[in-house]
């Protein structure tokens, strides 16, 4: 048979092969040294299988170190909750990962910004105003527009240094980007320029 390691693993077979029919109930399985030989482990990593197992009610041990096979459904209820819980530590681990590359584009995102701000002529004037972002709501006037066709500075007076759409960054998106929906606009102006902007962008279609 196939190797597997570690004791809990080989509880879960010895649990799948009891659901499965392999090892009916009230049946008796071999003995700790026979099954270490089946799974090329030793007795010990065995004991601690079947600790396992005797504890969810699965198999019974005697003095004599017999092992019986007492209930399927059990068997059944061990593998099901080991599932539940080993997706569980999956969407965590998951979610840990996603956290770290959000975090991981954040910082690139700052130093990509701090680095556009340092080397544009430019904006060199506008380095005491700290960069503003802004979400463009799903309504608003500008949402399929370029930023061209909107006259987006003529407007509010901010410069757009770089666009978000999700974990996609665009910088220094030129007249042709078309605006959508939850983009998230990265714009420096003046001490008024968040206000304007944001008045300008949550002006909606049927405004217009």
């Amino acid at each position: 048979m196939q190797e597997i390691t570690g004791y809990k693993s080989i509880a879960l077979d010895i649990a799948q092969r009891i659901v499965s029919g392999e090892f009916p109930v009230n049946s008796k399985i071999s003995g700790r040294s026979l099954l270490a030989s089946q799974y090329h482990v030793s007795p010990e990593t065995i004991r601690k299988a079947i600790a396992l197992l005797k504890d969810e009610h699965i198999v019974l041990v005697s003095q004599g170190k017999e092992i019986v096979i007492l209930s399927d459904q059990n068997a059944y209820n061990y593998i099901t909750k080991h599932n539940y819980l080993k997706s569980v530590y999956s969407l965590k681990k998951d979610l840990q990962q996603l956290l770290k590359m959000k975090k991981d584009i954040d910082q690139r995102f700052e130093t990509v910004l701090s680095d556009i701000i340092d080397a544009s002529d430019r904006l060199q004037s506008l380095k005491p105003y700290q960069p503003v972002e802004i979400k463009v709501p799903e309504h608003s006037q500008v949402v399929g527009k370029t930023i061209s066709d909107l006259q987006f500075w003529q407007h509010t007076r901010a410069t757009i240094i770089a666009l978000r759409r999700g974990t996609d960054v665009s910088i220094s998106p030129g007249p042709h980007v078309i605006i959508i929906a939850n983009d998230i606009l990265v714009v420096v102006g003046d001490g008024q320029v968040q206000e304007r902007t944001e008045a300008f962008l949550n002006d909606t279609i049927t405004n217009k």
